[in-house]
């Protein structure tokens, strides 16, 4: 079965922004535009398309990353709308991922906000060339040059407007492309209809100026384009757009575009932008991977001919169908009834069934081209980050690095009935989500379960209620800290055990220092001329690795740290794993002591927005929560507060912050770093009296 489309009328594109900067609502507009859905759901009305989930429909926020596919003028495009709150931050990171372009989407009011800062740095990342949408110009106290200049002034300087609006709050009526210096007005059943006109008196001069600027930033992309413009030449709108094009690929420039979803105006021109200036998989990088015979280097290009490649991006439990995996076809071609590779688990896939999905809906296609994006269902080892290729030629894509969880919770099942099924529910949503950790204290019997944030636990617990039916009793949230070493310090450790027979006989010489902040654990093997023979380092290696996930000084893991085995001695006879095991445990909760052990505490970047009238009691509230203020300013008539705060403070702000400014204010915050706990609270920590 050939393509139904051609690899280069082909989009991956996601929608990513700040929480309420309006994705999901420019989601709907698309799929209403391009015929996928025949009535236009609203957020505030829980009836969208996108988001499916009963969570996301009663809090108004999308939760999961949903797919889809649709068309627009003979392109195909897989759609993936991700959340914006910081609690599902993998959600994006998965995505971005898989696709070859994004749009930005922004609030016209507040313009670049913290999380578009997070998602930005996450798309410069995977190096992914994104247009943006200055969104809810409608509304009162919005601005499209300031929005404009935000974005200039805080992500990057190489934006460059497309279009303007004409007219802003509720004067909105239209918008001028800068390109054919035409107003569109967007006319018809919900906007449906584009009408050019001519650009109206009252706005030609302003609309000159900003095109001035638009050509002579797009000029300086080309040197021919150059001359003509200091030549003072035309320069058509052909060779604006085709030069527009390379920049955009190349990351060189940024579209910018505008309008307002809700009232649905400019939506189709980012429909026309994501064709024009957003890569097909054919003009992206060719993927590199690890070839699992050689562990060379190797490529994999977007072709249909090429040995099948694909990544598995996410996990999903659907209700009808059981696992859903979601997977990016690199190179190749995936036929239904066909068995491939998973290169991280060596084991082979039957391929049962192919969809195609939009949103929560499915529909079964028999093959998968390179470039596509799509699901299948009953894969049994198959996980978020996994290669899946052709057994003939394996390889290893890059993996998805996700970040660590922050806070936990004790959860219990509310009869003893309910613990089984407790515990595989929970083991099905660390499968579908890489954030979402568990772990099982075996001293204690207590079941922990860890993720990003309050609001990322609280819908983890409603989904175990309502999708799973488990009733289970939750403790309060506590922190995930860890702990880490301020020094270098030498330990030594001989494990020696003689009980008839054969002994136990374990010796090792271990030295441990201090990593960068968030740099990890190395291992490093210093042994010379066979002191400790070879099969005893890696039990050195587990012993080590238990002894710091137990912690030293409170229970907490030990975190940035590099350990290097040098010198031991072993016995012929009454040497074992074991031994060495213990000895290396031993020698690294001896050598930690030494080095000096601190605890460290996940540190919160937090945005206060607050009326005026309450900017004292709001900037005093995060100080008495060993808050650093670190910037303030003002936006349409509210105050801003930038403030660094550590997440032990932040529980149950929400509704301190609402009692103090009467429910007017808000607040937003994600994970910053984890910095040194102040030595009091630390030994708070340490005697147990605090979360």
């Amino acid at each position: 079965m050939a393509r139904q489309y051609p690899i280069e009328k082909l989009r991956n594109i996601g929608i990513i922004a700040h929480i309420d900067a309006g994705k999901t609502t420019v989601s709907e507009r698309l799929l209403f535009y391009t015929g996928i859905s025949h009535k236009i759901g609203e957020v505030h009305e829980g009836d969208t398309v996108m988001d499916w989930m009963v969570q996301e429909r009663e809090r108004g926020i999308t939760i999961t990353a949903a797919a889809t596919t649709m068309y627009w003028k003979g392109v195909q495009m897989n759609l993936i709308d991700t959340p914006g709150h910081i609690d599902f931050t993998a959600e994006v990171q998965r995505s971005l991922r898989v696709l070859d372009g994004a749009v930005v989407v922004f609030d016209g009011v507040a313009g670049v906000e913290p999380q578009s800062e997070t998602v930005w740095r996450q798309a410069d990342k995977y190096m992914v060339p994104r247009i943006c949408l200055i969104n809810k110009l409608d509304r009162m106290g919005a601005s499209f040059e300031k929005s404009f200049q935000s974005i200039l002034d805080k992500l990057t300087p190489n934006a460059v407007a497309l279009q303007i609006p004409i007219g802003e709050e509720e004067k909105l009526s239209a918008i001028i492309d800068l390109i054919k210096m035409k107003a569109l007005y967007f006319e018809g059943e919900k906007g449906k209809d584009v009408v050019e006109k001519d650009i109206p008196d009252d706005m030609k001069e302003k609309s000159e100026i900003w095109r001035a600027k638009m050509v002579e930033r797009i000029a300086s992309e080309d040197n021919e384009l150059v001359e003509k413009f200091l030549e003072k030449k035309e320069i058509s709108e052909d060779e604006l757009k085709n030069t527009l094009r390379k920049a955009s690929l190349a990351y060189k420039l940024v579209p910018v575009f505008c309008g307002s979803a809700l009232k649905n105006k400019g939506i189709q021109s980012v429909l026309d932008a994501i064709i024009d200036y957003l890569p097909s998989p054919s003009e992206v990088l060719a993927t590199v991977g690890t070839d699992l015979k050689t562990g060379a280097a190797i490529e994999r290009k977007p072709q249909d001919f090429e040995p099948f490649s694909a990544l598995v991006f996410k996990i999903a439990t659907d209700p009808y169908v059981g696992t859903l995996t979601y997977f990016r076809v690199y190179s190749g071609s995936l036929t239904k009834g066909s068995y491939v590779l998973n290169a991280n688990t060596g084991e082979q896939e039957r391929i049962s069934r192919i969809l195609r999905m939009h949103a929560d809906e499915r529909q079964d296609v028999d093959v998968l081209y390179a470039g596509e994006i799509g699901a299948t269902v009953g894969l049994k080892a198959t996980s978020t980050g996994h290669t899946l290729c052709d057994k003939a030629s394996p390889i290893m894509l890059e993996k998805i690095v996700f970040p660590e969880p922050v806070i936990g919770i004790r959860v219990e099942p509310k009869t003893k009935a309910d613990q089984e099924k407790l515990i595989m529910s929970i083991r099905k949503l660390t499968e579908e989500d890489p954030t979402f950790r568990i772990k099982e204290d075996l001293e204690t019997g207590e079941t922990i379960i860890s993720g990003m944030g309050e609001l990322h636990l609280d819908i983890i617990a409603d989904r175990l209620k309502r999708e799973f039916k488990v009733d289970a009793n939750y403790g309060r949230p506590q922190v995930a800290y860890k702990e880490t070493i301020l020094g270098e310090a030498e330990a030594e450790s001989k494990y020696i055990r003689q009980s008839g027979g054969k002994g136990q006989y374990g010796h090792v010489l271990l030295r441990v220092k201090p990593k960068e902040r968030g740099a990890g654990f190395e291992f490093v093997d210093e042994i010379k001329g066979g002191t400790i023979p070879k099969e005893f380092i890696k039990p050195v290696e587990k012993g080590v690795v238990e002894a710091m996930d137990k912690g030293i000084l409170a229970g907490y893991p030990l975190v940035d740290i590099e350990v290097t085995l040098f010198d031991g001695s072993f016995h012929d006879v009454d040497s074992s794993e074991f031994a060495f095991k213990i000895a290396g445990s031993m020698a690294l909760q001896e050598a930690a002591k030494k080095a000096k052990v601190i605890i460290l505490e996940p540190v919160m970047k937090t945005e206060v927005i607050t009326p005026p009238d309450f900017f004292g009691q709001a900037i005093s509230d995060i100080s008495s929560r060993r808050g650093k203020i670190e910037e303030t300013k003002e936006r349409v008539g509210m105050k801003v507060i930038d403030a660094i705060v550590p997440l032990s403070e932040m529980f149950g702000y929400a509704t301190s912050l609402r009692s103090l400014t009467e429910g007017r204010a808000s607040f937003t915050m994600e994970f910053n770093s984890y910095e040194k706990v102040p030595e009091n609270i630390a030994q708070e920590i340490v005697d147990g009296k605090r979360q």
